[in-house]
């Protein structure tokens, strides 16, 4: 990816500091491209994150209590580990939490910093496999309780893969490449499919009680979501067939490139729909929440792919030439 020859933080020699602090010099130096623009996207949802990590809730007994409150369920693996987490959080609790949110900021800086986007990536990796562990119970998968339609297979996972989509080279798709690009979300989106049908994603009240436990912290949103689970009462099984066979044919048809740019952006206005009535904004007005949740990923995630897939126009032409 080339980088443009005016940037944000220096200048050269003769040129004016407001031609660089001008609205051209801001969009050069972060959204130049599509996968600038991207970078850009995923380095400020780090910083949100970050800062949300600096919440008071998050100083207090109730963020060690909220990663127990994942472990019934779950293999004995899994449970002892995420008790281990909290059991050392909580002996320190302000050095650690102050150390997780500063990492969390670093990587959103380091990631809109040019000069530091592969160090900040690379760094977004190692973290996000520490968070989905030990801070997402890997998306609840293995205690039966993961749920499309209020994150899973987790938030955390899907900053990995923005991440090795937008890789700064010449390689479209970054370091997975078209390809693996394609089928990393065709797997993501058969996972999701299979989840749907799971008895506590089908059952006749379990899209009701999902959408009735989503957080708020709003008014409007606590009557849209009230409104929302007396609709959907009794309605689960239904709905969570149809949900698993869109999120199956989201998968395939982007996966073997067939009208995927339509179901890119159909994945896009399903994850909209979700982060509102299953994520509830990710519970940002509640002061207890640790991210946005995966509805934006999941747009951005799309949006990564997008940029990776030829319109149906241009490859027509291309196939006469």
């Amino acid at each position: 990816m080339n980088t443009p020859r005016v940037t944000f933080f220096a200048t050269q020699a003769g040129t004016a500091p407001r031609q660089i602090a001008s609205g051209a010099g801001v969009r050069a130096y972060f959204f130049s491209d599509s996968r600038r623009t991207i970078q850009t996207a995923l380095g400020l949802i780090w910083l949100l994150v970050g800062a949300l990590q600096f919440q008071s809730f998050m100083y207090s007994k109730g963020f060690p209590q909220m990663l127990t409150g994942m472990e019934p369920g779950q293999p004995h693996w899994v449970a002892s580990s995420l008790g281990w987490g909290a059991r050392l959080a909580n002996g320190n609790l302000d050095v650690w939490n102050t150390l997780f949110a500063l990492t969390q900021v670093l990587i959103g800086l380091g990631v809109l910093y040019r000069p530091t986007v592969k160090l900040a990536l690379g760094v977004s990796f190692l973290w996000v496999l520490n968070v989905w562990w030990l801070g997402e119970a890997f998306g609840m998968l293995f205690a039966n309780a993961a749920n499309p339609l209020t994150g899973a297979p987790g938030a955390v996972l899907l900053y990995g893969l923005i991440g090795l989509i937008v890789w700064p080279n010449d390689r479209p798709g970054g370091l997975l490449g078209v390809r693996g690009a394609r089928i990393a979300w065709a797997v993501l989106w058969v996972v999701m499919g299979w989840l749907w049908l799971l008895g506590p994603n089908s059952s006749a009240n379990a899209t009701s009680n999902a959408i009735g436990a989503a957080p708020s912290g709003m008014g409007w949103l606590n009557s849209l979501l009230s409104t929302a689970a007396r609709l959907t009462e009794r309605n689960g099984f239904l709905i969570a067939l149809i949900l698993a066979a869109v999120s199956v044919a989201i998968g395939i048809a982007v996966g073997i490139d067939w009208q995927a740019r339509t179901f890119l952006w159909l994945a896009i206005y399903l994850n909209a729909i979700y982060w509102v009535i299953g994520q509830g904004f990710g519970g940002l007005a509640t002061g207890s929440a640790t991210d946005p949740n995966a509805g934006p990923l999941f747009i951005l995630l799309a949006a990564a792919l997008l940029t990776t897939v030829v319109p149906s126009s241009s490859a027509d032409r291309a196939g006469r030439v």
